[in-house]
């Protein structure tokens, strides 16, 4: 088989899901009665972008089987490629497109931009490993992300030894200035915005001359499963990370070492799907669910029956299937905020109030999420409540109008849920998917080609 190699001078990461200058308003699809569907999902991006990472700072060559291809992780190879590390598509019979080699450099080098996109975990995950470069690597962003926390990720390399310039910003754009070595050592950082910055520290951390001892100093951390994630994709690697204490990781220095994965499905990315049979009533199957993972979207099998739903498993098929009608719920989303766009999108359709907590850190996101579906949801006559760390939903019945994606692919795919039982909603920018998941119309339309008989 034929593989192909990409350069930072060759590669697009958009390439054909380029958002257009002037996106279309997009009809949502209508089901004509309960959905009973199976679907396949492209691989997890939480995943995918934590294993290129580590793929680039290895001591061998990787492959990475099924992973995602989309605006994030496509951003995360150019970002990797730009600094010298070798990446190839190999040709494969997966559905969603090609497998990924993964050589490291001899040397990672600077002397150049990265283009962060609206992708956090590049932005995060990435000027550790510049700083272990040689030479300047300056980073920027989408205009939309530009504002996107990073405080945190500088004062830390800052603390680190590592020499960063940013203008008193405390922000992107920002130049690292590698010189092939970073001290390391300990530091306290203040992660409460993100549990990114304590990924992103940690994925570098082994090849740190004096490793990594972090401590998190505020009130709360969110999304620690992705943390969890994280240290667990470095054990597979042959790197321990010690929790002496909770908000606290140490990593000596140690080699990490090449490996072959196999990524996971996006569970994250499966909450629209799955809802999507509680809405309808009907039912909906994920192929490929693993049986024990990290992902925060694996808790949609409990979160589901919270509404009503019924959930079954069969081997690695995870199945959905909505009752009579949908309970109002008391949610709290502190460990899986990402999942909140879709399951308020539920909220707003059942028959009771719900009140969901702990996402206060998702008005940072692409979007400020809570002002987002408030706005939205109350646009189609519903009855939404911002709160200092969630949100409030009243039931009314909706009726069609725009829903804007506010350039955030999870706003665009909890209007295509809502749109589901609501004839004339039209997503405005559905192609804000693409960040994660660019084939979800097409997928969202054959979802719908069959009827479910209780």
């Amino acid at each position: 088989m034929q593989s192909r190699t990409y350069s930072a001078s060759d590669f697009d990461p958009y390439g054909d899901r380029q958002r257009p200058e002037n996106p279309e308003l997009w009809p949502a699809p209508v089901a004509d009665g309960p959905l009973d569907a199976v679907v396949a999902l492209p691989g997890s991006k939480s995943l995918t972008n934590r294993e290129l990472v580590l793929s680039a700072l290895a001591d061998g060559p990787s492959t990475l089987t099924a992973p995602l291809h989309s605006q994030d992780s496509d951003r995360m190879v150019e970002a990797l490629a730009a600094l010298g590390t070798r990446i190839e598509r190999v040709p494969s019979a997966h559905p969603f497109g090609a497998d990924l080699r993964i050589s490291p450099a001899d040397e990672l080098l600077g002397s150049t931009t990265i283009d962060c996109g609206q992708a956090g975990t590049v932005m995060r995950f990435t000027p550790p490993l510049a700083a272990l470069a040689l030479g300047p690597t300056t980073f920027d962003a989408d205009p939309s992300a530009v504002g996107r926390p990073m405080h945190a990720m500088i004062e830390a390399l800052r603390a680190l030894g590592v020499d960063l310039a940013d203008e008193g910003r405390g922000s992107l754009p920002f130049t690292v200035h590698g010189t092939g070595s970073v001290e390391g050592g300990e530091i306290t950082i203040d992660a409460s915005a993100s549990s990114q910055f304590v990924s992103g520290l940690l994925l570098s951390a082994p090849r740190f001359e004096r490793g990594l001892v972090l401590h998190h100093s505020g009130q709360r951390l969110p999304s620690l499963p992705h943390i969890e994630m994280t240290i667990a994709t470095l054990a597979a690697r042959g790197v321990t990370v010690e929790t002496p204490a909770p908000g606290t990781w140490s990593v000596a220095p140690q080699p990490i070492r090449g490996r072959d994965v196999a990524i996971e499905p996006d569970l994250s990315n499966a909450a629209p799907f799955l809802a999507a049979a509680v809405a309808t009533g009907g039912r909906v199957t994920i192929t490929g669910w693993p049986e024990s993972t990290t992902q925060v979207g694996a808790d949609l099998a409990t979160l589901l029956l919270k509404f009503g739903a019924s959930v079954t498993r069969d081997g690695d098929r995870l199945t959905v299937t909505g009752g009579p009608s949908i309970s109002g719920v008391e949610l709290d989303l502190s460990t899986g905020g990402e999942l909140a766009p879709a399951l308020v999108a539920l909220a707003a359709l059942a028959d009771s109030p719900s009140e969901i907590t702990g996402i206060g850190h998702i008005r940072h996101h692409e979007t400020d999420r809570l002002a987002a579906l408030a706005a939205e949801v109350n646009g189609l006559g519903g009855s939404v409540t911002e709160l200092p760390d969630g949100l409030r939903i009243e039931p009314r019945p909706l009726h069609g109008g725009v829903w804007r994606s506010h350039k955030d692919h999870r706003m665009s795919t909890a209007g295509a849920l809502i749109g589901l039982v609501t004839p004339g909603v039209e997503v405005h920018d559905i192609g804000a998917t693409a960040k994660t998941l660019p084939e979800f119309p097409e997928l969202w339309h054959g979802m719908l080609e069959k009827a479910y008989t209780p």
